[in-house]
């Protein structure tokens, strides 16, 4: 045992001695003009922190703390952000200040479908606690900070509240963008059906989404793209003192049951399994008629209209299971809504992309069932009532913690969606900026014309 904790320490010198060399060797060649130029490095607090756990030992072999994500945020004209909430600029500011009054969200131009644009409102979050770090008494402990100068970010930020304007300012913004010498950026294009034409020119910034249903793949990925989730439109369950039997209703689900624009997810991935994710609205429309003669489930239409809201809210935290089907995308507001209400979420949606799952274990808190297996007849249900109490009892504590890493809120709070997102952003520095540097090789050589992506021909 002693033989083997010793080779161990001496394994974990030699890792802490390299890394320290190679951290001397670099940083001694930033005074050479030519060799490297240490702006467009990887953040250095990428290379900050190696730890090596083993045998009750634990070394460090650098003190310094994590920090925050350098963020450069556009000043981009109002219109393209807070004049969409009906906010008016006073004298030569762009932005309002927030230690007074925050403009509300949602509203300006969408005022009809309030409610379904606020599930999209990632881009108002966080330029919120972009502006609120500037006040923060500890910017340390915050994930991201906003920095004033250009050339010493780690990431760029273009708030552009696209989930508002759709398209009205689409061809501006990709006429300022690009207009920037900058190519390091993170543009929220999260509304599926917005920037439907900026996105193909904006290919190679940082894209913030809900899914991939309406992007081609070589516009929108995981490798540099980050999924977000929607902001629930259903309040949060408080106090929540309910068990396995006083939520009386076992599978529940309400909205749409009869699909549109299936043909234009379709064209962007064509799938030949006809219940395939892309498909929502044939599995909708073969689940309710599976369902909708069970006893204890409840599969109706419905729509965020007049108490569609208030019912939806009553019904998610009555039941035990939530159904999550993909409709015109793969994912939707309901997988958040049915976590916010302690709803053990059933996910059927082949293509789903989920936050954060990098870290997160979703089969601890979700049931996940293939397109395929659903619309067999019996299949789903005999599943849903497989799951013991106990089972379930274990996937709704976990449900309750959690639920703060889905929760939008001003200001901001450790471990919520805000920072979240800006964590996800983080691991995305690195190889992003080696692929910026990677695609600067031979760019003076490119004709303009050839510059960007086309859209699909059909």
């Amino acid at each position: 045992m002693a033989k083997k904790r010793g080779s161990s320490i001496t394994k974990i010198a030699f890792l802490c001695l390299f890394i320290t060399t190679t951290m001397m060797f670099v940083l001694s060649l930033r005074g050479r003009p030519g060799l490297f130029d240490h702006k467009t490095m990887p953040a250095e607090k990428l290379l900050t922190k190696q730890r090596v756990e083993e045998g009750g030992f634990q070394v460090s072999c650098n003190r310094n703390l994590k920090e925050p994500l350098k963020i450069f945020l556009y000043d981009l004209d109002p219109e393209f952000h807070f004049r969409l909430l009906d906010w008016k600029p006073q004298g030569n500011s762009v932005w309002p200040d927030i230690r007074t009054k925050i403009p509300s969200y949602p509203g300006g131009l969408n005022l009809i479908r309030a409610k379904e644009n606020s599930q999209h409102s990632i881009e108002y979050w966080l330029t919120l606690d972009l502006l609120a770090s500037k006040f923060s008494e500890n910017p340390s402990s915050r994930e991201a900070i906003r920095v004033k100068n250009s050339s010493e970010v780690d990431l760029i930020f273009v708030p552009f509240f696209s989930s508002l304007s759709y398209n009205r300012y689409s061809k501006k913004l990709v006429k300022f963008v690009m207009s920037q010498k900058e190519w390091k950026h993170v543009v929220l294009a999260h509304h599926p059906n917005s920037m439907l034409n900026a996105r193909m020119q904006l290919w190679p910034a940082i894209f913030i989404l809900s899914d991939f249903g309406r992007y081609p793949i070589n516009v929108a990925n995981l490798d540099k793209d980050v999924i977000a989730p929607y902001k629930h439109v259903l309040k949060s369950y408080i106090n929540d003192s309910s068990d396995f039997d006083s939520r009386k209703t076992l599978l529940y689900f309400q909205g749409a049951i009869y699909r549109k624009n299936i043909t234009q997810v379709v064209s962007f991935y064509p799938i030949g399994n006809k219940f395939g994710s892309n498909h929502g609205g044939f599995a909708r429309q073969e689940l309710y008629y599976l369902l909708k003669d069970e006893k204890d489930v409840h599969f109706s239409f419905g729509s965020v209209q007049r108490n569609g809201i208030r019912q939806a809210s009553q019904g998610m935290h009555s039941s035990k299971f939530c159904l999550n089907i993909a409709g015109d995308t793969p994912s939707s507001s309901r997988l958040f809504d049915a976590i916010a209400s302690h709803c053990v979420p059933v996910i059927i949606s082949d293509e789903i992309e989920l936050p954060y799952e990098d870290i997160l274990d979703y089969t601890e808190f979700c049931i996940f069932i293939r397109t395929s297996d659903a619309v067999k007849k019996g299949f789903l249900i005999n599943r849903i009532r497989s799951i013991t109490k106990d089972k379930w009892a274990q996937m709704w504590e976990k449900l309750k913690q959690v639920e703060p890493l889905f929760e939008f809120q001003y200001p901001s709070k450790e471990g919520d969606a805000v920072q979240m997102i800006w964590q996800s952003l983080s691991h995305k520095v690195s190889s992003v900026k080696m692929k910026i540097n990677k695609s600067k090789r031979y760019s003076r050589f490119v004709p303009r014309k050839r510059r960007g992506l086309r859209t699909r021909t059909k």
